[in-house]
């Protein structure tokens, strides 16, 4: 995880979504690239019929705001400004001038190890959906999915989400570095949550192979019958173990069915009060 994509707009989570990057960043020595990033102009159509010269001053302002934010945030915390440094260095830079558009977020971050990013909400102040669907779907990459607050380390106890899929798998994958490192892996198995695949005694097997420190639980899904029961039921035992991250697969079902019947990765970004490392 040396380089760390951060789309950056004025909602209520971005502090928390710098100093969540940052965190990654301090472990692995990563470098930080910010940019300011906007819904297409079509949305505030939608909303607001304006023209289009207006919609460009505004654009305008919030990435000169944008990136002072930004950058008073990294020299607050001394992190240097770089970004030339082959290998990735601790740093960080904001090497472009113009604010872009949400789809932007999946084509550039193919070229980055991960994408930081608040958890969505429903209030104006909250994150936008849009940019995560961006990342989750169309960059290949990870996704932090960071609360408004975020907690004074990550990746040192874990909660692994198993249901066996490909998804999972991947998602498995890419939070590798960050396992190898954790003093403490839960590998987390609900009944009636599952794809056709490995036991969560495997995953966990597999994990310790990798020099992860993991163990496995298996947890029944009792009397709970909502779609989204396996997602309070993930979010509960991490807060009793203290987990400080969840690793979830994304939409393992399709978004329309969780749209309409709810689903484990619905209540997860609805509700968590942790960070997520998620991935499709």
């Amino acid at each position: 995880m040396k380089t760390i994509l951060i789309p950056t707009e004025d909602h209520d989570a971005m502090p928390a979504v710098l100093e969540g990057a940052r965190l990654i960043a301090r472990i692995f020595d990563s470098y930080m690239e910010g940019f300011a990033v906007r819904p297409s102009p079509g949305t505030y159509v939608t909303v607001e019929p304006v023209s289009s010269l207006a919609i460009s001053g505004v654009f305008e302002a919030d990435t000169a705001k944008a990136k002072a934010e930004f950058e008073k945030f990294m020299a607050a915390k001394n992190v240097p400004q770089g970004g030339t440094e082959a290998p990735a260095v601790y740093s960080y830079g904001w090497p472009r001038t113009d604010a872009l558009e949400d789809a932007f977020i999946g084509s550039y971050g193919r070229v980055f190890d991960l994408v930081a990013l608040g958890r969505p909400g429903s209030a104006p102040e909250n994150p936008r959906m849009p940019p995560l669907e961006a990342a989750l779907f169309d960059s290949g990459k990870p996704v932090l999915i960071v609360p408004k607050q975020v907690p004074a380390v990550i990746g040192k106890n874990v909660l692994i989400a198993w249901n066996g899929s490909t998804e999972q798998a991947h998602t498995n994958e890419f939070a590798m570095p960050l396992l190898q490192r954790a003093e403490k892996v839960t590998v987390l198995w609900v009944s009636g949550g599952s794809t056709d695949g490995p036991s969560v005694e495997e995953a966990t097997q597999h994990l310790r192979r990798n020099g992860v420190k993991a163990e496995a639980i298996a947890l029944k899904r009792g009397d709970r019958t909502s779609g989204e029961a396996i997602g309070e039921l993930t979010l509960e035992h991490a807060a009793k173990l203290g987990c400080d991250l969840v690793v979830k697969s994304a939409y393992t079902q399709s978004r329309l069915r969780q749209m309409i019947f709810g689903g484990a990765t619905r209540h997860i970004l609805a509700k968590a009060t942790i960070p997520v490392l998620m991935a499709h």
